[in-house]
Formats: C-alpha cells, structure tokens, sequence
C-alpha cells in the first residue's frame, strides 16, 4: 500500500491550544484528519510522513468566521459601491480556515444561487464553506423557493439570516420573524444541520426585542438565534449580554471598533457573567461599513477585512491579560459548537487538521486547512484560482 496517499504529517512540539492549553505535544495528521495527540510521537515507525518542528511554537485550531459577505456586500449609495468578493488569500493571512458566507443589504442584485456558487468555489480551493440563506429582508430570498427546503436540501445551506432593529430592515412582523426560525429550525433537523437564524442587529431602540418575539411566538430554542453586531452600541451589548445570560449565543463584529471594540466587549461581557461558551466572535468581512446620520443619510464607508480577527486574540491577550485559550475560544471551539460542527473548531482526533501556528507576538505565521499548508513564514503558498 502507498502510504504517501494518507498525507501524514507529523507536527512536533508545539505548545498546543485545543483551543484548551495541552502543554507541548505532537499532533499527528492523516487524510485531513488529526489522529493522535501525544506527549512524544516517533516519526521512524512512519513511512513518508513529514516532519514540522514547531520547537514550542504555539500550535491552535484554525480560525471559524461565521459572518463573511463571500460575493460582496453594501450597495447603500448604489451600485458603484458594491464591495468586492472575498479572496482566498485574505483569509487565509488571517488565520481562517472554514467561512460561512451570507448576503446583506443587498437581496436585489446579488442572489444566493451566486454565494451558493462562490462557497463551492472556496472549497475546491482548499478551506470549508458553507452559507445562509435569505438576506436583510423577509419574505427570505432563497435557492428553492424557501427556507426549510434550502436547509434540508442543499449541502452548504446551514441556516437562515435577516435583519431587525434597523432603519434598512424590512420590518418584519413577529409572526414572519417566528415562521422563518421555525422554517431553518425544521429544516436543520430534516438535513442534519444548526438550523440557525442569525438577525443582524441595527440600533434602533427596539434593541432584541423581536428576538425575544420568536420566542414568544414559536418554540425555536434560544440557542438556534444569534445577534449579531452586537457591539455597535453600548445599549444594544447591555440587552446582548442578558441575552446570553438567558442561555443565547451573542456574536461580537471584529471589524466594529467604536463604541465597544471587540476585546473590550468580551471582557465586559465575562465581568458581567456572561459564560464564555456564549460568545462569538466574527469579522463581516468584506462587508460594507457605512456611516448614517441621524436620519438615516449616508455620509461615509468602508469595507471590512478580516485582520481584526487575530488582532482582537492579540489585544484579549497583551492588552487586556487574558489568557489564551480564552482568547481562543469565541473564534473556534464557541463557533463550532453553535453551528453544529463536531469536526472543527478544536485540536482533537477525528477533527479536520485545520491548524494555525502563532508566532511569540501572537500573530499568524502558518496555516493548514485540512492537512494542506496553506501558508508558511508569513507567506500565502494556496491562492485562490483568479488571484
């Protein structure tokens, strides 16, 4: 037999992050998958099997990003200020390893059959994809017809997302907001799925209230609802934070920097008592970042990157002094668990061999996505197919 197929690596001596702190380990990798975590693994007993000395560099899981706008987002000052889609290479710099593409503001001109399209397209490049369906509005746009059929039937469909509390929301009524969780709730269970339905968040002052509407009108656990954005206002965190202590999850935009930064919101959040298990941790990449005045008019913007995703680990650890594996979790094992996704988000056997090394500045230096090195030294060696 050629074992060469099996792609074994073996990865020695890295202070390993699962994203719990091991200590040093070796981490042996076969077929894409981790097979065995070890004090000490000899590499002589196996055939063709490469070798990575990691001489006690920090070794955790790669990165999970739940909110990217994979064909481009915005559009609120027209179609001249569409973002662009998503690069391979940009994620890859920042450590991701799985995506999970949706739609914005946008549900006119861009169409989940063409995010469908691109989250195929950055599998077949070498990292895990996989979308929502519909986009601000409801009824939901969708590749079937609707939801439930979506998420029972298309593979990379895991769940639904609209927005609430927001001045370019379709305000929808509770009953539509309870039938959509109930569609993507019912779809999960017949496609083996989260069922998920993630609310963008504005900041109106209606704040989580037609979340806590579903609730009322539906019995969708609390745990299948996700707001996000959650720190673009100081009352908006404070209604987010009781959210989660009712047993929600709460998902912290990276990219949103003022009035509560990302690091400071998970600080906050775990002085409030707020467990860390509820908290996530996205980038909204390569959405658009438009500024509106108080009635509502564009008066700037920009576009999301996905650096803010690392660089909110580094500030939770340099700045604010919490530990790593903390740090870690809203990104990885936090992620994982709420999507449904026992194969990723942790340094364990069985799971996908999606692995990033941090440097002592705690800034990203290599990545494998499932098995594959996808960048070493700093330098992207997997791009994607146009770059």
């Amino acid at each position: 037999m050629d074992l060469s197929v099996l792609g074994l690596k073996l990865f020695r001596q890295g202070t390993v992050y699962s994203p719990d702190h091991l200590g040093i380990r070796d981490v042996l990798v076969a077929g894409g998958k981790i097979v065995a975590i070890e004090a000490n693994i000899d590499p002589q007993g196996l055939p063709d099997c490469e070798v990575i000395e990691l001489n006690g560099a920090i070794l955790c899981p790669g990165f999970i990003d739940q909110h990217v706008h994979l064909i481009g987002g915005g559009g609120e000052a027209g179609p001249h200020t569409r973002t662009p889609e998503v690069r391979l290479s940009h994620l890859i710099k920042a450590g991701i390893t799985s995506v999970v593409g949706l739609l914005g503001t946008d549900g006119i001109t861009r169409h989940p059959e063409s995010l469908l399209a691109k989250t195929r397209a950055l599998e077949n490049e070498g990292i895990s994809a996989w979308m929502l369906t519909g986009s601000y509005s409801l009824p939901s746009v969708t590749v079937t017809g609707s939801i439930d059929r979506d998420v029972a039937l298309i593979d990379k469909i895991i769940g639904v997302k609209c927005a609430v509390s927001d001045h370019r929301s379709s305000a929808p009524q509770s009953s539509e907001l309870a039938n959509m969780a109930a569609q993507s709730r019912t779809g999960g269970l017949l496609g083996s799925k989260a069922g998920i339905s993630v609310f963008h968040m504005g900041d109106s002052p209606r704040l989580l209230e037609p979340l806590y509407d579903v609730l009322q009108n539906s019995d969708v656990p609390i745990t299948k609802l996700l707001p996000t954005h959650v720190n673009r206002s100081e009352t908006l965190f404070l209604a987010a934070q009781h959210f989660a202590r009712e047993g929600g999850y709460i998902d912290i935009t990276s990219s949103i920097d003022a009035p509560i930064d990302p690091a400071l919101a998970i600080v906050t959040a775990l002085n409030d008592k707020v467990h860390l298990s509820r908290l996530t941790l996205s980038s909204d990449g390569n959405g658009s970042q438009p500024e509106f005045d108080e009635e509502g008019n564009l008066i700037g913007f920009g576009v999301a990157g996905f650096d803010s995703m690392p660089a909110t680990v580094r500030q939770l650890v340099q700045q604010h002094h919490i530990p790593l594996e903390v740090a870690l979790h809203p990104l990885t094992r936090n992620v994982a668990e709420f999507l449904g996704f026992a194969h990723k988000g942790q340094i364990a056997s069985g799971c996908d061999a999606d692995l990033v090394v941090l440097n002592d500045d705690l800034c990203v230096q290599d990545v494998w996505a499932k098995g594959r090195a996808m960048m070493r030294d700093s330098i992207v060696c997997v791009k994607g197919t146009f770059e």
